[in-house]
């Protein structure tokens, strides 16, 4: 099977969001399951010139944007056992950051059209090719309205991933043939109650739509998660799959993190966790009093539950467990966080800002981690913590509800709540199995054995593909 991955980042180039992750970490696990995989990104000018250095410059050619061309040159990179190419436009692209421009449909529109003009130019001809969010929103669009009569084009099949349908990139009508070069004929592939919706067009265009957790497939559904794209969305309903991302296992291992205190398996975790939590101890001026060490490492804004924390720390402290923060956002979050450390000294710690290799530690060092998301389509912190041992204390939200399932029946990964009032009663059951050793035990173990890996991403994605090309 040949697969062509269509992203706007890709880890380890350029990360913003969700589709860098995974684009940085699918593609490979499919190419392990013998998929001829190829990526396609843009050359920001953001991309370090360790990576840039190894680029071979290929060719150029002319894509259309609106009523003119536009040049891009195409370079290759041969990394992981695989050819990831590079569509290179200053114009558009060499400007520090990825996204947030006024021409930002612009920018998209010219490189979904340049990712297919790709294929005149190298000798791949992809069964698959799979975009990701609206800024390849258009490569479906595009395929149809202008390749489909060609006859390297007419077998392709398209998946379209959702990684947040929140991000769905809209614009006035205007745009439609000034900017995005398709016909007033063709409106009605992205008009959505009145605008030009890029996001509306990559499902209606898309054989396959995913989203990047089942229950987030099915949350998208609803008037309050779709962003207004619930009715269109159910009519869709029918090529609407949902499928869980994975995280690196190799990267994110206790076993051998250079970040961590004390590196551990699942044979001698007790000591190396131990020894984390210590260290972590140490690090935020906590007292070593035999509590249960509750973790928050989050941005500080309303999506990831920030009112519950807000609401829930003080009484936590009271109930006898201790709390490390790590985060930033709003001003009136960071000053609480501050101020909860100076009245609870030596029972919470906080530190403004994020660091990745504080993140680990706090991973490794904490009993307890809280994930109070009222929105989470897929989530990574939940799944690292997995595989650290720290148990998840998660709302039944998204991705949250794929991986955390409670321990009521003793053969849980982690503890569970549906609304806000039932988080504090949540924390309160993890405290108290924390103190019951032999159940605590078995609770780590269950959670470090959780297999949340892109293999398994791979094996289910490399289906769906298969299910999409039977389906001719």
């Amino acid at each position: 099977m040949k697969v062509l991955f269509v992203a706007s980042e890709a880890s380890p180039f350029f990360v913003a969001d969700g589709p860098g992750v995974m684009t940085g970490g699918l593609p490979p696990a499919l190419r392990r399951r013998q998929a001829e995989v190829r990526v396609v990104l843009p050359l920001y000018g953001d991309l370090s010139g360790e990576w840039r250095e190894k680029l071979t410059f290929k060719t150029s050619f002319r894509v259309p944007v609106g009523w003119r061309s536009q040049y891009c040159g195409l370079f290759e990179l041969t990394w992981q056992d695989m050819t990831w190419y590079f569509m290179d436009n200053e114009y558009y692209f060499k400007r520090p950051g990825l996204y947030g421009f006024y021409d930002d449909g612009e920018r998209f529109a010219f490189f979904s059209r340049a990712a297919l003009e790709t294929l005149f130019h190298v000798e791949f001809s992809p069964d698959i090719i799979h975009c990701n969010d609206w800024q390849t929103a258009l490569v479906p669009v595009y395929l149809n309205l202008y390749y489909r009569n060609i006859e390297k084009f007419a077998p392709i099949k398209t998946v379209f991933t959702i990684h947040d349908i929140r991000r769905q990139c809209t614009y006035g009508s205007e745009t439609l043939e000034e900017t995005l070069g398709i016909g007033r004929e063709n409106m009605h592939v992205l008009e959505y109650r009145g605008a030009v919706n890029l996001t509306k067009g990559a499902i209606e265009a898309a054989d396959v739509i995913s989203t990047v957790s089942p229950t987030y497939a099915r949350d998208i559904l609803a008037p309050a998660s779709s962003c207004g794209l619930d009715d269109f969305l159910q009519k869709k309903q029918g090529k609407l799959y949902g499928i869980l991302n994975g995280i690196d296992i190799s990267g994110y291992s206790p076993l051998t993190d250079p970040h961590i205190a004390a590196n551990y398996g699942l044979d001698d975790f007790p000591e190396g966790k131990r020894a984390c939590k210590e260290a972590l101890r140490e690090e935020f001026g906590l007292e070593d009093d035999g509590a249960p060490l509750f973790a928050v490492a989050s941005p500080f804004i309303e999506d990831k539950g920030l009112d519950l924390l807000l609401d829930a720390a003080e009484d936590l402290i009271g109930y006898g467990v201790q709390l490390v923060v790590m985060g930033h956002g709003r001003k009136e979050a960071e000053d609480f966080f501050n101020g909860l450390s100076h009245r609870r000294a030596g029972k919470a710690g906080t530190r403004i800002g994020f660091d990745r290799a504080l993140e680990r530690r706090i991973y490794a060092g904490s009993d307890v981690f809280l994930l109070p998301s009222r929105i989470e389509p897929c989530g990574f912190e939940q799944m690292a913590a997995l595989r650290y041992g720290a148990i998840p204390v998660a709302r039944k939200t998204g991705g949250l509800c794929d991986t955390v399932r409670d321990n009521a029946d003793g053969a849980g990964n982690g503890f569970t709540f549906d609304s806000g009032r039932e988080m504090l009663r949540a924390c309160l059951r993890a405290k108290d199995a924390y103190h019951r050793q032999e159940v605590w035990t078995g609770l780590v173990r269950r959670a470090m054995r959780c297999d949340n890996s892109w293999a398994t991403s791979a094996i289910r994605y490399m289906d769906m593909y298969q299910r999409t090309l039977n389906s001719w």
